[in-house]
């Protein structure tokens, strides 16, 4: 039989067994709160270092995306800087071209392009000058990678006609027409630009003068009802005048045919026949620069 003293001193115990249960569990249950804080704060440390990742490749994505853009667009500004546009200021350009209060110099190559243009253009580039190269068709046709080389090396490419052949292309007014057309397509096949128009022609043998001279008249009525102007020149190197060329004689043509005049726009050829323009090239431009004139291209005049 238990006394009354030990009752009392068992249930101190178990009082005391139950405080420290509740104690340990207690304990317990802080040590579970704070690993589960822990792992939480580890948790939210590393979504937060993950979205933070996550943000800063978004932002260079963006980034990337946003350059892209600016450079498809900048692309784009040069292609279409490259693409000639017939606006009523270059019509007046076209109007006054043989005016002006400071001298300059278009350089015009006929015929091409052919054996011979590779050399006129390594010049061109080696002294930093833009020509203006009215090819035909048919010579497009054969050597598009030399049309191709003047786009890139930015000079103007101007319609010729397809043919050269005075029987075909002046049969009628429409003939003209559809001879730039034909030239026209070859220059976009070479050049890999579907939009290209020059918008500017010159006729086989010029303008005025000539058997064809009255349907010539009439042919360019129709070419500027398809926005299509025309230019002639107005000085030259000798090449269009003789086969028995050489370097001193079109030096000699291109004084007597500069002499007094501000514009000139000066015709040349690019043809096999015509080779010595390529060795006479480099003096050509030398005398024009010791003149003062200042090389343009008709990209300046068709805008």
């Amino acid at each position: 039989m238990v006394k009354k003293g030990e009752e009392l001193a068992i249930y101190k115990i178990r009082i005391k067994d139950k405080i420290n249960k509740e104690k340990v569990l207690i304990v317990g249950l802080l040590l579970l709160s704070i690993i589960c804080i822990i792992f939480t704060f580890i948790n939210i440390s590393k979504a937060i270092k993950s979205y933070n990742v996550y943000k800063g490749y978004e932002a260079q994505i963006i980034s990337l995306k946003q350059e892209e853009v600016a450079k498809q667009e900048e692309l784009e500004r040069q292609r279409q800087a490259k693409l000639p546009k017939l606006t009523d200021e270059g019509k007046k350009n076209i109007e006054n071209i043989y005016h002006s209060d400071k001298k300059q110099a278009f350089l015009t190559f006929d015929d091409g392009p052919s054996s011979v243009t590779p050399r006129i253009l390594d010049t061109l580039k080696q002294e930093n000058v833009k020509a203006t190269f009215f090819v035909l068709g048919s010579n497009v046709k054969k050597n598009p990678e030399l049309v191709k080389r003047m786009y890139d090396e930015g000079h103007f490419i101007g319609n010729h006609g397809y043919s050269h052949v005075y029987s075909s292309i002046y049969s009628s007014p429409q003939a003209v027409l559809d001879e730039y057309n034909a030239c026209n397509e070859e220059v976009r096949k070479a050049i890999g630009e579907s939009e290209y128009n020059s918008h500017l022609f010159r006729f086989p043998g010029g303008l005025v003068g000539g058997p064809y001279n009255d349907l010539k008249a009439q042919a360019n009525d129709l070419l500027l009802q398809n926005d299509i102007v025309h230019v002639d020149w107005n000085a030259l190197n000798g090449d269009a005048e003789t086969n028995n060329l050489s370097v001193d004689f079109e030096i000699q043509r291109l004084n007597e045919t500069t002499e007094n005049k501000n514009s000139v726009v000066i015709l040349m050829h690019d043809s096999p026949l015509k080779s010595v323009t390529a060795d006479a090239l480099p003096q050509i431009i030398a005398t024009l620069r010791s003149q003062g004139y200042e090389f343009k291209n008709f990209y300046e005049i068709i805008k």
